[in-house]
């Protein structure tokens, strides 16, 4: 039996009517399943749902493009030298194209030799720049990120741009033949040290520009040191993750703080919610929910992309440094608790001491 309103309906345009109709139908007792059913189908199959869905996807989308565009940016980067970490898909990928299009020389950093390789013909095809090259490295092994800045350190002569991209999301519990649990590693410690250890060639090719892909997250992450060596972590949703970014937000401003005067700048950034590999990981429930949302409300690789190239190229983000960026390219406040100085020096040393000490 259907339970209606006794209440006159108000004026109504066509479609709201409609919808008022369809909403009434769908008031049923249990035992009206059926009818119920019928109903709901009914309101999935009108035209005015397909209408609608259509201009919310178009709304949504228009959304998604930001304020600065790579394309119109007539930066170019020729006689200078990038390293796009996890450059081999995703947002890492356009990043490395875009600055391969500026004519800058890039080193794409990637784990995957075969996926690597497949990365770099793409760019050197799309942007005709054949100063296009792949290096190896596992950031979650610190010896691996040695053994790659002892060799660019030996075959290069500048580095103007480090965009360090790449990043885990949903691993299960892993500990490195480092001590180190393998989202922290790959996500924090790894580029940490690879940051470090080519700070003297960059301070050397001044101006020049770090860049530390993030997430608001961040916002959720909690700071725990024994989280480095996989105590007191909970594997649920993007807990682990949140707590990564965090790191990454306060070891950036702490590391632009020292690196006052130096002319190089270090800032983190946030990329929007991006429909790359990184949820690869996760389980299935999530990576499905994930794509299905994603198809209308997230942004693509591409567009993700742009908040990093903004940093990392455009003329007005030139002398700033030690500051967080959103999706669309505009700074903004990071958590609280990444902006506490003291906690970033903490931070920041306990960092230096857990990735000296894995010699």
């Amino acid at each position: 039996m259907c339970v209606k309103d006794s209440a006159p309906l108000p004026l109504l345009d066509t479609p709201t009517l409609w919808l008022y109709d369809c909403w009434s139908g769908l008031s049923l007792v249990p035992d009206g399943g059926s009818d119920s059913l019928m109903t709901l189908l009914d309101v999935f199959c009108h035209p005015l749902w397909a209408v609608a869905t259509l201009l919310l996807a178009l709304v949504v989308r228009l959304q998604r493009r930001g304020p600065w565009r790579p394309r119109d940016c007539p930066v170019r980067l020729d006689g200078k030298t990038a390293i796009v970490t996890g450059a081999n898909t995703g947002i890492g990928k356009f990043i490395a194209l875009d600055f391969a299009r500026r004519g800058a020389r890039v080193i794409l950093a990637c784990r995957s030799e075969q996926r690597g390789t497949a990365a770099l013909q793409e760019i050197c095809d799309v942007t005709g720049n054949s100063d296009v090259h792949l290096r190896l490295v596992d950031l979650s092994s610190l010896a691996s990120v040695r053994a790659f800045a002892e060799k660019f350190l030996k075959e290069e002569k500048a580095l103007h741009i480090l965009v360090n991209n790449a990043g885990v999301s949903g691993l299960p519990r892993q500990i490195t033949a480092d001590g180190l649990e393998a989202s922290f590693a790959t996500n924090h410690l790894g580029p940490f040290l690879l940051t470090n250890l080519l700070l003297d060639l960059m301070k050397s090719s001044a101006p020049a520009r770090i860049v530390t892909v993030a997430s608001f997250s961040h916002k959720s992450g909690e700071l725990d040191f024994s989280h480095f060596h996989g105590d007191n972590l909970i594997y649920r949703g993007n807990r682990v993750y949140s707590h990564t970014k965090l790191h990454n937000v306060m070891c950036t401003t702490e590391l632009a703080r020292r690196l006052q005067g130096t002319g190089v700048t270090a800032n983190s950034v946030h990329p929007g919610v991006v429909m790359t590999e990184v949820m690869r990981h996760q389980r299935l429930r999530m990576r499905f929910i994930f794509n299905l949302i994603g198809i209308f409300f997230f942004k693509s690789a591409e567009e993700g992309a742009v908040s990093s190239i903004y940093c990392a190229v455009a003329e007005e983000t030139a002398g700033i440094s030690g500051k967080y960026f959103d999706s669309d390219c505009s700074m903004v406040l990071a958590a609280p608790l990444a902006r506490d100085a003291a906690l970033a020096v903490k931070d920041f040393e306990m960092c230096e001491r857990v990735t000296s000490k894995l010699s």
